[in-house]
């Protein structure tokens, strides 16, 4: 949770960190909400400014609320990339699996830049882009204007096409792990195919085949 000291109260907004654990700086990734409570304010913080944050980070979407498996897919549509974006940079990430799947859905194509600034990023990194060569891959669309790939995420996932265009196999619970951030509805809906597929929900204390963010600002 992070906020601003603007106020008597200050407002606190719930952002996934973006940056990865061995980071010494705090990274996150927002959108602009025209008169919102507190990204009016905070998209103007300048260098030196306080910004306020929870001691205790909260959320489910750590490798340690999954079982082990032999693909890690990453469900994300708009900011609810951060926590991926974190997670593709954390070498522990490829200790666990063999393919690592980041998949973003987003209305315009200058949404997806983030998602392709920071793969790239990883590939290039020194720490973890040796690992990451061939086993990452970055799967965007968008929903509102033309691209390479068209359709919401669900879509994309329910027809096939990106098993097809990946050259992967169909998500199973022996071999897949699945995380999910985004809007609510793409989170109800996500969560639903995993359990047709015929995985299971898990949390912090109980590891299983997938898990869904409910804390996040979209």
């Amino acid at each position: 949770m992070i906020g601003l000291p603007n106020a008597e109260r200050p407002v606190f907004r719930a952002y996934s960190v973006a940056s990865p654990a061995w980071d010494e700086e705090l990274e996150f990734y927002s959108i602009k909400v025209p008169d919102g409570p507190l990204t009016e304010h905070l998209q103007k913080v300048a260098v030196g400014d306080t910004v306020l944050m929870r001691k205790k980070p909260t959320g489910t979407l750590v490798l340690d609320a999954l079982r082990p498996g032999k693909r890690l897919w990453m469900l994300s549509t708009g900011t609810g990339i951060a926590p991926f974006a974190s997670l593709i940079r954390d070498p522990e990430t490829y200790d666990r699996f063999d393919q690592v799947i980041l998949m973003q859905g987003s209305r315009l194509v200058s949404e997806l830049a983030y998602g392709a600034e920071i793969t790239a990023a990883t590939l290039a990194d020194p720490l973890v882009g040796e690992a990451a060569t061939g086993r990452l891959r970055l799967y965007n669309a968008t929903t509102r204007e033309p691209y390479r790939v068209t359709g919401r995420i669900t879509d994309l996932l329910t027809s096939g096409a990106v098993h097809q265009a990946l050259d992967l196999p169909a998500i199973t619970p022996e071999e897949d792990r699945v995380m999910i951030c985004g809007s609510v509805q793409m989170l109800q809906d996500c969560r639903q195919i995993c359990l047709d597929l015929g995985l299971t929900e898990g949390a912090n204390n109980k590891p299983a085949e997938f898990v869904v963010e409910k804390a996040f600002v979209d």
